[in-house]
């Protein structure tokens, strides 16, 4: 069988298969898909609405807030709109460049998303380890430069992923078994050396993941460390519980991202679909919980939402 190249002047497309061997149930499928992405976005929407409206809820915590809304939007927006065109009009075509620009966006944001997390873990110490100084340490331009640091961080990392693939040649086979373009998935497909892809790929999540994991274990020990100190059961667990909303919301966050990455190089006896609805949760069902659980925990927003709710 004949073979060809794919060169930044070719136009052909990749093939995004959907979700292999669930075919025949994508109509289904589809059904939580724009549910949860239509939720996410009222979700997310409501919280950048009212923390801009209310001049009150301009503080460090409630920005990092509407950045972690911004993060679960583009999420999942990079993912569901063209996952619901394969499920709903068989539409599985993409371009290459179309592909390695969703490629580059969706990583990015995930690499931005674990950054705002990162000093998400930093304001809930400096919140209960040394209070007094809070205001002073953590001011809306400090958080904003952070933010911003995050995001070069992000570009820096994440560009030389679709620029990498760029130099790959790929063959006859150019189904991609996902509804993304996942860069793992995209490298199997190639029949070129991609030892360069694999190991770069390692590297940025070792960077990313490993270096923010080990970030907010830190931060996380050190609060553990100063509530252990307070002698009040209910100081315990008063200053635990402002903690509460941001360990939920790390938790599924990293998790099914953990577990997408491990599965993409370890888990072959991991039936595809099983790891491929797991790869999704990962850009669903966080942007979609993430309002909430902060609209519960937080009772400034909770108050705001409320009021502008009862408006409408």
């Amino acid at each position: 069988m004949a073979t060809f190249n794919l060169t930044p002047s070719d136009s052909s497309t990749f093939i995004l298969n959907g979700i292999p061997g669930l075919e025949a149930a994508h109509i289904s499928i589809s059904i939580p898909f724009s549910t949860f992405y239509i939720i996410s976005l009222l979700g997310n929407f409501m919280v950048l609405f009212v923390v801009s409206k209310e001049q009150t809820l301009h503080k460090p915590m409630f920005l990092l807030l509407c950045m972690l809304a911004l993060t679960d939007i583009g999420m999942s927006t990079c993912v569901v709109p063209k996952a619901l065109c394969i499920f709903w009009f068989s539409s599985k075509d993409i371009t290459v460049d179309g592909c390695l620009t969703q490629m580059f966006f969706l990583h990015a944001v995930a690499a931005m998303q674990s950054a705002v997390l990162v000093t998400m873990a930093f304001d809930r110490y400096i919140a209960i380890c040394d209070p007094l100084r809070y205001t002073t340490i953590l001011t809306n331009t400090r958080i904003a430069k952070l933010g911003l640091m995050g995001l070069i961080r992000a570009v820096l990392l994440v560009l030389p992923v679709p620029l990498l693939l760029w130099r790959l040649p790929f063959c006859a086979n150019r189904v991609i078994l996902h509804t993304y373009c996942e860069h793992l998935a995209v490298v199997k497909i190639s029949c070129g050396d991609t030892r360069i892809n694999r190991t770069y790929g390692l590297v940025m999540a070792l960077v990313i993941i490993g270096l923010d994991l080990t970030l907010i274990g830190l931060s996380y020990g050190l609060i553990i460390r100063a509530v252990l100190r307070i002698s009040s059961k209910k100081s315990h667990g008063k200053a635990l519980n402002t903690c509460t909303a941001h360990i939920c919301v790390m938790l599924m966050s990293y998790t099914p991202y953990l577990f997408t990455a491990l599965t993409h190089r370890f888990g072959q006896g991991i039936a595809a679909h099983v790891h491929i609805l797991l790869a999704n949760v990962h850009v669903l069902v966080p942007p979609m919980l993430n309002p909430i659980i902060y609209g519960v925990k937080t009772k400034e927003l909770r108050d705001k939402v409320g009021k502008y709710t009862c408006r409408m």
